[in-house]
């Protein structure tokens, strides 16, 4: 009598199968399975768990809270699980469902304008965008790609650099006639300094002085912003002086709505942008892999 092996993904397809049955008896049937081996299958995903997933009466189930929980993410992990293999059996086409990640200034200046693109390229790729300038955790947000701007912290993941562009301080010019152009680093202290509400790798603005020292200038301003797209346009309101990547900024510096400051003491530091993704080689999914591909060839951010 054929059953699925006992692992995680057989335990998740016999509890599946017996929601979607409404009975022990009915699952058993469809997996040629014994009633019983089904039901302590069952009892031995709740004891590995730690959690009661069903109700049980004489007449039927019903899933717990718990229970609800785990059938919502057994149901999609199944359903990967079964692409994966459609994809594989077909000679690895690029089709599928594509789950990418991107912080906000790329996802909106970049990203959405080349998705069209990649549509017509690959018409069998679904493709799901979430934009956030929040660091996520690939696994757990369940995201193919994601698209980070700044330093890589160490994991075990891998990284494709798709570009870097330098820094630079802009303000709006009805605020710099309002306040005045800062000369100096040190005239920063009576600005505005929008800032982040996130971590950065760097706590405030770095300089150089006219010795060639490196200088950090504290943000702490009144503004605090969750994303550089929420920045930029919080500068261009003239609400204070920002310091973004000059690919993020250039056309708002071509048509006059910011003004570059203090140049002469920018560092000349760089912002690189990377795609961060799980697997390599062989391994790699033709979805991920002809995303990644695409990005390659087609994302400036000189």
């Amino acid at each position: 009598m054929a059953r699925p092996d006992i692992n995680r993904s057989g335990e998740m397809e016999v509890f599946v199968r017996v929601i979607e049955a409404g009975s022990f008896s009915a699952a058993a049937r469809a997996l040629r399975m014994t009633p019983s081996a089904v039901s302590k299958l069952v009892a031995r995903l709740e004891a590995r768990l730690g959690a009661r997933l069903l109700s049980r009466s004489t007449r039927k189930i019903m899933l717990t809270p718990e229970g609800v929980a785990f059938h919502a993410s057994a149901v999609r992990i199944l359903a990967d699980m079964s692409a994966a293999e459609r994809e594989a059996a077909s000679g690895a086409a690029p089709r599928g469902r594509l789950r990418v990640n991107s912080y906000v200034p790329f996802g909106q200046h970049r990203l959405i304008g080349l998705v069209a693109r990649f549509f017509e390229l690959y018409p069998e790729i679904s493709v799901d965008v979430v934009l956030t300038d929040d660091v996520i955790d690939l696994m757990e947000e369940r995201a193919d790609v994601a698209i980070r701007a700044g330093p890589l912290s160490d994991s075990s993941l891998v990284a494709r650099k798709l570009g870097q562009s330098r820094m630079v301080l802009v303000a709006a010019p009805d605020y710099l006639e309002r306040r005045g152009i800062p000369k100096v680093p040190a005239d920063l202290d009576a600005h505005e300094r929008l800032e982040f509400g996130f971590l950065r790798h760097v706590n405030g603005w770095p300089f150089v002085d006219t010795n060639g020292a490196s200088v950090i200038v504290p943000t702490n301003g009144n503004v605090v912003v969750s994303d550089g797209e929420a920045m930029r346009r919080m500068a261009i309101a003239g609400a204070g002086i920002a310091r973004l990547a000059r690919w993020h900024v250039d056309p708002d510096i071509a048509a006059g709505r910011l003004v570059p400051i203090l140049e002469e003491f920018n560092p000349g530091d760089e912002e690189a942008t990377h795609a961060i993704y799980v697997g390599q080689g062989k391994y790699l999914p033709a979805r991920v892999r002809a995303f990644l591909d695409f990005l390659s060839e087609n994302v400036t951010l000189g």
